[in-house]
Parts: C-alpha cells; structure tokens; sequence
C-alpha cells in the first residue's frame, strides 16, 4: 500500500471518530412534561428545554433564589416552559448576568426525580435589549 492511502485511511477514520463522537453529546429540545419521562425511562443525557422566567406583576422574575454570601455557586428560579409546564431549575454555578433581562432562556440538563427540579448544566439567554438596539439602528 502507498504511503497516501494510508494517510488517506487515517484520516476517514479520524473524521469517522469525530462525527460518531459529536452525535454521541447532541441533545434535544423538549418541555420539562417529557423531561420527567425521560428520567422516569432512566435516561441520564443532556436535554435542552425552552421557556422564559416566571414574572409577578411586578415584572420581576418570581423564585429565584441566588445568595452569594451563602453559596456563590447555587441558583435557583422558576420557569416556564413553551407548553407551560412550571419547574423549578437549579444552577450550580454563580448567576448569569442580566438574567432577569432575559426575554428567552434555554437550559440545557436533566431531570432530578428525587429533588423534584431541573439541574441545569449550562443556561443560555435571549437578552431582548442587544436585539431592540439593533432594530432601532436599522429603522433609522
């Protein structure tokens, strides 16, 4: 075999490895209703779900819970999803911030049964301002 189709083969086989590895930690989008039936069916993968912050008349985010002085590394708020199912969602890292500016959050985790929450592994948000400056600059 000449030298090329070796590292020809190598290198398939690498790609190979990448795109199986990669389809391996994909996870889906779903509402915390499927989230507890997937714990309930034993599945341990990383699930994303889509909501946004449970308001008061206020207009500020109802149960969140973030004390520093306690635990710099837990936080805690309430959330609903796209079907409105209410969780309660655990974060066990600081606070993101602007996070009661957020018009959109995606938390990306898995279902607690015992704890009855969501334990998220990461939080994504949708900060309406960037995207209002943005159209304002545009209209002018």
């Amino acid at each position: 075999m000449k030298k090329t189709h070796i590292i020809a083969l190598v290198v398939i086989a690498i790609a190979i490895t990448m795109i199986i590895s990669t389809i391996g930690d994909a996870s889906t989008y779903v509402s915390f209703k499927e989230a507890k039936e997937l714990a309930q069916n034993g599945s341990k993968g990383s699930i994303h779900v889509v909501g946004e912050l449970i308001k008061g008349e206020d207009g500020k985010p109802k149960g969140m819970n973030y004390n520093p002085a306690v635990d710099p590394n837990r936080f805690e708020f309430m959330m609903k999803d796209s079907l409105n199912n209410e969780e309660l969602v655990v974060f066990l890292q600081p606070k993101p911030q602007d996070m009661d500016k957020s018009e959109k959050v995606v938390v990306v985790g898995h279902m607690d049964l015992e704890k009855n929450q969501f334990e998220a592994d990461q939080i994504l948000l949708k900060c309406p301002s960037k995207y209002n400056n943005e159209l304002k600059v545009e209209s002018e």
